[in-house]
């Protein structure tokens, strides 16, 4: 056999995606980094609402919202997985052999270009820097098996050889792109209930620091001030900016209110109406992504203050709700 795989008996054909991923989510896709994660939980049968409580510390940091991670620390306390960062120097590729049999899945960016997966928007047609969860490889064979967004899959040929830069002479400028590996040999599985006491106690953590005051006003100044430079740069450039603000303003919070409903069902949570407020959140960042595109486009202003401030009231009841939740 010359495949090598960290997480045993996955096959891209047949790999069942996370429900965090169904179609009928608002955002099925939130971004690159937890996509792989939410995929890898899948992988290993482990329950990824318990770890999205970090999303309430979100926060408008400018010129961007806060590009949302699940904490290290918490991965291991919640499920066991340890991540440690790849000191790539040497090819990747002999990193990723002598991992991957070890049992460690290799996280490491990736230039999208060269991700069949994405097909439709930059495979082979745009370089764009995207984050990919390597499970399996066949070196002889020239295929990788990876996570990416909204699921698992295969990559072969001149994908194979691109990715890893085995057609490219040594290039003493080229400087490797970011690695890391994810310990899985003392993985566990929590009871449910166990779980929901953990995530509760991680809710607690992250609502303690949330931004001291409403990011939301923030953004609607923000995004006022900038719709004529949206205007002026066109759709492309509205696209890039709209990836960066609303879309993880509302992923985050997609996320947050199914962390809230899932302890809310294991009983580790008294109901509140935090899950409706920051669903709102989410629903109207989607909303808003498509007419400020339409507004891009056709060059003409529209409302941002009504919905802006919708979202900000529903942010001040969601954080107040939970402090009274958690008493």
């Amino acid at each position: 056999m010359n495949a090598l795989a960290a997480i045993q008996g996955l096959d891209p054909s047949s790999h069942v995606r996370s429900p965090l991923h169904a179609d009928d989510r608002i955002w099925p896709e939130k971004n690159c980094y937890i996509d792989i994660w939410i995929e890898v939980l899948n992988a290993l049968r482990l329950e990824a609402r318990g770890i999205l409580p970090f999303v309430l510390a979100l926060d408008f940091e400018g010129d961007q919202w806060t590009f949302f991670k699940p904490p290290h620390g918490e991965l291991y306390e919640l499920y066991g997985l340890d991540v440690q960062e790849l000191t790539v120097w040497k090819p990747l590729l002999e990193h990723v052999v002598e991992h991957l049999p070890a049992g460690r899945v290799v996280s490491t960016e990736a230039d999208s270009f060269w991700l069949p997966d994405t097909a439709g928007t930059d495979y082979r047609r745009n370089h764009v820097k995207t984050s990919i969860a390597i499970n399996a490889i066949d070196v002889e064979a020239q295929t990788l098996d990876y996570f990416h967004s909204a699921g698992y899959h295969r990559l072969a040929g001149e994908d194979f050889r691109a990715l890893f830069r085995l057609d490219i002479a040594p290039d003493p400028a080229y400087l490797p792109l970011f690695a890391e590996f994810i310990r899985i040999d003392r993985c566990r599985r929590e009871t449910p209930a166990g779980l929901a006491t953990l995530s509760r106690q991680l809710l607690a953590r992250h609502l303690a620091r949330r931004p001291l005051h409403n990011p939301l006003e923030k953004f609607a100044v923000r995004f006022a001030a900038e719709l004529p430079q949206l205007q002026d740069k066109g759709l492309d450039y509205y696209h890039s900016w709209a990836f960066g603000s609303l879309r993880q303003l509302g992923a985050a919070f997609e996320l947050a209110a199914i962390n809230l409903r899932w302890l809310q069902e294991q009983q580790a949570l008294a109901a509140g109406t935090a899950a409706e407020d920051f669903q709102l959140i989410s629903s109207t960042s989607k909303s808003l992504v498509l007419k400020g595109a339409r507004a891009v486009n056709a060059r003409r202003t529209f409302d941002i203050q009504t919905p802006c401030s919708a979202m900000a009231e529903a942010w001040s009841r969601g954080m107040l709700d939970l402090e009274n939740s958690l008493r």
